[in-house]
């Protein structure tokens, strides 16, 4: 069964990649780490809720969204 992904909650996945690694690319603060703790809280707020209004369980949704984003098919 394929889960349907809002480009809305993709592009909350894609910033916390992007949070992450601005997170990960320097030394430890809790400043530097502030942004990705805040864009991992709305993502994982955005997961909870979807799974919810689909009666898709979280975990498949969340697996189904780091798949899509984090290794994607190869182009045909």
């Amino acid at each position: 069964m394929a889960i349907e992904l809002s480009d809305d909650l993709i592009q909350l996945m894609r910033n916390d990649v992007a949070a992450r690694e601005a997170a990960t690319s320097g030394p430890y603060s809790a400043e530097a780490w502030q942004p990705w703790l805040e864009a991992a809280t709305t993502l994982h707020a955005a997961i909870t809720a979807h799974a919810e209004a689909t009666g898709v369980n979280r975990f498949d949704v969340e697996s189904a969204l780091k798949k899509l984003v984090l290794h994607p098919a190869p182009a045909e």
